[in-house]
């Protein structure tokens, strides 16, 4: 059978909807969906820029929320971190006004130093080899910190990404394992240090 052939028989089938085809009954209403569904994110997307925009936007999002559907750490990571990225800028854009700089969400304070943070929260839950526990709820506690170190710079600016970053490497230490590592390294230092002060 030739490939003309079966595609003109699966247009037949799936026009007759036979109630004992269960491949036409189920793509009917998936298709006529789909094309609706398109065609009316072609009218919003054609309407203005911003609108095109958003949904190439949520498109991306949703290619990606697909792709990283069985990756369930990853993908709460990013969005914990896409989340953050945006509060934190608003809240770094408040504390620029409170201080009389005019500055968008996306601009000075935010875009290289909370979002930097945010970035490596997200790259070293992921660096450590052999992780303890969930990488994607570490992303999310040290967003939560970030968050609160960016809500303390509407009050004080200049303690908000030192703040923020330090609460970040420590909430990476602490659920990397990299506060145990660091006491094993300590004991085993003192353990020598009382040897050689023994044999002395």
């Amino acid at each position: 059978m030739s490939r003309t052939d079966s595609v003109v028989g699966a247009v037949r089938r799936l026009v007759r909807q036979e109630k004992s085809d269960a491949w036409a009954v189920r793509l009917l209403p998936r298709l006529v969906l789909g094309l609706a569904g398109a065609y009316t994110l072609f009218l919003l997307a054609s309407s203005s820029m911003s609108s095109f925009i958003t949904i190439c936007a949520l498109l991306v999002l949703g290619l990606l929320v697909f792709l990283l559907r069985r990756r369930g750490q990853l993908l709460l990571a990013l969005g914990s971190t896409v989340l953050t990225a945006a509060f934190a800028g608003y809240l770094a854009a408040v504390a620029d006004i409170a201080r009389g700089i005019p500055a968008g969400w996306a601009s000075g304070q935010a875009v290289f130093g909370h979002w930097a943070i945010a970035g490596m929260a997200l790259l070293g839950a992921w660096m450590v080899k052999d992780h303890p526990g969930r990488r994607g709820l570490t992303v999310v506690i040290a967003d939560v910190v970030l968050l609160v170190a960016a809500g303390v710079g509407t009050v004080a600016p200049p303690a908000a990404v030192p703040l923020g970053f330090a609460g970040v490497v420590a909430v990476l230490m602490v659920r990397g394992g990299g506060a145990a590592a660091l006491r094993r390294v300590t004991r085993r230092a003192v353990r020598r240090v009382t040897r050689r002060a023994k044999g002395a």
